[in-house]
């Protein structure tokens, strides 16, 4: 009885407020299909420790600490950096660099349209966070979660939560967030462009020295960067060698699977009712869609730059911009059907495709920066 009473007693409106939150998630997980990988283990985990004395959390019994569950995997793979390292592999692993090598004037869009992190950035700082939260707030726009929660990992641990379901929330909407925004900075001449795909044969001496020499030319400009860029490569490498299809199968399968449950389910740790239900998780969330929106802006608005100095006949389709962010493959799908939208006969994917991987580049070098010259 008296367990019931103190079980009882520990109950707040904010932990009850975080069920809430991870029921949701939940629910976005497995009917709307949001980032059910990541999602569905991060709501589940919310749930659990916003439970009333939950051992899923450090509890003091006896006069000592009782390490919790997810407290525990927290320190270990998050609080240590591996899980989001380890994803990267995976992600590298999944990227295919062919549709950029054969298209390299794309690679542009990869960098400018990170352009939205340094804005957001500046916002922060305006709305009074410090320069290290202002940044890791910033990162959001990278549509990146694993770069996101890596920043955020080193800069602002206290607001690893809000950042992490922002960042993966909005890759999960980015078919929902990026049409208006490119609707809003193109015409419908433009997005009718047409792009022919006609790439020159890339030999595999070309793949497999591309992940080497950007991790060597990356870690030279941001030498905080060669573990996101140079772990992200060595996925690739470990694709593009041909000596290792089974070890490139195991990061794009089996190490991601089980690094994504154990991300989600770690994050969840941060995620108690007194650090989240308040109006600075709010803020920071209208930030990161504030992030996504001006990365994508940038994106766009580069490539219409771009066309001003390009012969009629050579132009880019603007839309193409807005798949430089790095929510690899959603924003390269979103770009293929607005063009097939605005003409039928419109076949952008493979432009797009070279964009986004270019994104996935251009984010963890942003990220890679901001730990340069901040850290």
């Amino acid at each position: 009885m008296e367990l019931f009473v103190e079980v009882f007693n520990a109950i707040t409106l904010k932990s009850l407020v975080m069920i809430g939150v991870g029921g949701l998630l939940i629910y976005l997980a497995v009917k709307k299909g949001f980032e059910p990988s990541l999602l569905l283990p991060m709501g589940f985990g919310t749930i659990l420790v916003n439970l009333p004395l939950s051992s899923a959390l450090d509890q003091i019994a006896g006069g000592k600490v009782v390490e919790g569950a997810l407290s525990m995997l927290f320190k270990i793979g998050i609080a240590t950096e591996i899980m989001p390292l380890l994803i990267l592999i995976a992600v590298g692993a999944m990227c295919d660099f062919t549709p950029l090598l054969a298209n390299p004037k794309v690679f542009l869009f990869g960098l400018t349209a990170q352009g939205g992190i340094f804005l957001t950035m500046g916002i922060a700082l305006f709305f009074g966070y410090n320069v290290f939260e202002a940044a890791s707030i910033g990162i959001i726009g990278a549509a990146d979660g694993p770069t996101s929660i890596y920043v955020a990992t080193r800069f602002a641990p206290n607001l690893l939560g809000p950042i992490s379901v922002a960042a993966y929330t909005y890759m999960a909407l980015v078919p929902l967030i990026q049409p208006p925004v490119i609707m809003a900075l193109t015409t419908q001449k433009e997005r009718r462009i047409k792009m022919t795909y006609a790439p020159n044969s890339i030999s595999k001496m070309t793949l497999i020295l591309f992940p080497v020499l950007v991790t060597i030319l990356g870690g030279i400009v941001a030498p905080a960067s060669v573990a996101l860029l140079g772990f992200v490569m060595f996925g690739n490498l470990l694709r593009v060698s041909g000596v290792t299809d089974r070890l490139s199968n195991a990061a794009q399968n089996e190490l991601a699977n089980i690094v994504t449950i154990l991300l989600g389910f770690s994050i969840a740790a941060t995620m108690t009712g007194e650090k989240f239900v308040n109006a600075g998780t709010l803020v920071i969330i209208s930030m990161g869609l504030v992030a996504f929106v001006l990365d994508t802006a940038s994106g766009v608005l580069t490539a219409k730059l771009f066309n001003i100095f390009l012969p009629e006949n050579k132009r880019v389709n603007p839309m193409i911009g807005a798949a430089g962010i790095s929510a690899f493959p959603m924003s390269a799908r979103t770009i293929q059907r607005m063009g097939q939208k605005a003409d039928p006969h419109n076949y952008l994917l493979m432009h797009a495709v070279g964009a986004n991987v270019a994104g996935q580049i251009g984010s963890v070098l942003a990220g890679g920066i901001l730990l340069a010259y901040l850290g």
